[in-house]
């Protein structure tokens, strides 16, 4: 039998190194684009990109689950707005303002706008048009984290508004001064694998000023408002979604199929089990109850915070992130009392929060032989190597993030505000109703299941008959 092998006649196209023609990566009509990539490589990011906008619907569900029934759905579309909308950013000039190659410090150019040259070339281990279509998912759930802060009493039409504004002018130089190689904080050396700073800080912090320039809802702060999430089911659901997404959010920000993706996606399910068993076991101490909305909120908290070191750290150090995220973003929930915002789905404590912790635990855990588990990737470390300045590296980038997420945001929806037809807020009328009804026409029960709620609302009294309430009375009576 010979030894030699007819590479002319195998079933796949030989690797080769990219041969740098243009900006485009050649032409596709005389120039074959795959033979400069590994298969396994495009077919990991291909399903990291499902992965996450898996995530989307996870979202809207796990927001939808903790709101109340009457607004239930239209969190719902916001989340699957902001796939819409942020895709079409994200392909008319969000990419070319991320990761455009001659972008400054801050934000990049138009050089890519509408796609334009973004084919086959490479970035990384992919063709660039994969990167591009991979981290556009990124920019449509984090502006999906965030606009779930007009819950129940923001009107639909300004914040579909504010996704397109607030991912341009947001979350744009946020990638750009964190992930591309022009960018202040990738120069600085600041270490963020996946997002602590751009998707979570950010998303946070945006959730944490929409919540403050809308105002309290309807009753805050009184026994009207002291309720349960009406649908755990839903929390559930959403959390699953979530929890399996992440694999794609963190496993695919490696760049391609390699160890350092696998360490990725063990990191973050270690995380996210060790910060569901956190918040329970914090819970239960005040009420001894084995809360399944506490357990959900610990797995996003852990998830949260091992972001940005998902990549950097090694196993063990993933409990410190399940357990340090969990109890911190447990505590935070009670900022909102403390500042007296109605951040009515504690996004700011999970998201905000979350990623602070994550991007500083990483400052201390990253571990240069971790990093480099994909061949390619050389980094000091952090403390456990002894590179103690990388500390204030993380603190520099999370300040500067949220001082500019919020601040933005505040300034963007001030503006918002003053012009006709884009007022944030719904009427009182609307919010007695629920948005469900008076923004979408459509709910996500029955319509007694509304008219329960509403009457409660408005009337306590008026929903039982005379005849129901004479009943009652005869009961308490007889008792």
């Amino acid at each position: 039998m010979s030894s030699t092998i007819d590479v002319d006649h195998l079933n796949y196209v030989p690797l080769v190194p990219y041969n740098g023609t243009n900006a485009s990566g050649g032409n596709s009509l005389t120039d074959d684009f795959n033979m400069w990539y590994k298969a396994g490589d495009i077919a990991w990011i291909m399903i990291s990109t499902a992965l996450v906008l898996l995530m989307i619907p996870g979202v809207g569900f796990f927001y939808s689950g903790l709101a109340r029934r009457k607004s239930a759905l239209s969190l719902i579309w916001l989340s699957m707005m902001a796939v819409a909308v942020a895709s079409f950013q994200w392909f008319f000039w969000g990419y070319s303002l991320a990761f455009s190659k001659n972008a400054n410090a801050f934000i990049g150019n138009l050089d890519h706008i509408g796609l334009r040259n973004v084919l086959g070339a490479p970035a990384g281990a992919v063709p660039d048009i994969l990167f591009a279509l991979y981290q556009g998912m990124f920019c449509a759930i984090t502006v999906a984290l965030a606009i779930g802060a007009a819950a129940e009493r923001g009107r639909m039409l300004p914040a579909v508004v504010f996704m397109f504004v607030w991912s341009t002018i947001i979350y744009n130089p946020l990638a750009c001064w964190t992930w591309n190689a022009n960018g202040w904080s990738y120069k600085l050396g600041g270490l963020d694998f996946a997002g602590g700073t751009p998707v979570h800080i950010s998303s946070g912090s945006a959730a944490l000023a929409y919540s403050l320039m809308l105002g309290k809802r309807r009753g805050h702060g009184t026994h009207e408002l002291n309720y349960r999430p009406h649908n755990v089911t839903h929390i559930v659901l959403g959390t699953v979604f979530l929890w399996v997404g992440w694999f794609g959010f963190n496993g695919g920000s490696a760049g391609a199929a390699n160890v350092r993706a696998v360490m990725a996606c063990l990191v973050t399910n270690i995380a996210a089990s060790v910060g569901g068993i956190t918040w329970c076991l914090l819970d239960y101490r005040l009420e001894q109850k084995w809360s399944t909305v506490g357990f959900c909120s610990g797995v996003i908290a852990g998830l949260v915070a091992i972001t940005p070191g998902s990549g950097y750290v090694p196993p063990w150090a993933a409990v410190v992130y399940g357990v340090v995220g969990g109890a911190a973003c447990n505590y935070a929930t009670k900022l909102k009392f403390l500042i007296h915002v109605d951040d009515a789905l504690d996004i700011f404590a999970e998201h905000g929060v979350g990623g602070i912790v994550g991007n500083l635990l990483t400052g201390i855990f990253a571990s240069d032989y971790i990093a480099h588990l994909d061949g390619v990737t050389v980094i000091p470390g952090g403390w456990v190597n002894g590179h103690y300045i990388q500390f204030a590296y993380q603190l520099a980038d999370s300040v500067a993030g949220f001082a500019y997420a919020f601040g933005g945001t505040c300034i963007i929806l001030f503006v918002m505000n003053l012009i006709p037809g884009l007022s944030l807020r719904c009427s009182e009328e609307s919010e007695i109703l629920g948005i469900d009804d008076t923004e979408l026409g459509e709910f996500a029960y029955d319509y007694v299941e509304l008219t329960r709620d509403v009457i409660s609302d408005e009337d306590s009294a008026a929903k039982f008959s005379e005849e129901g309430r004479a009943s009652r009375e005869g009961m308490v009576e007889k008792s």
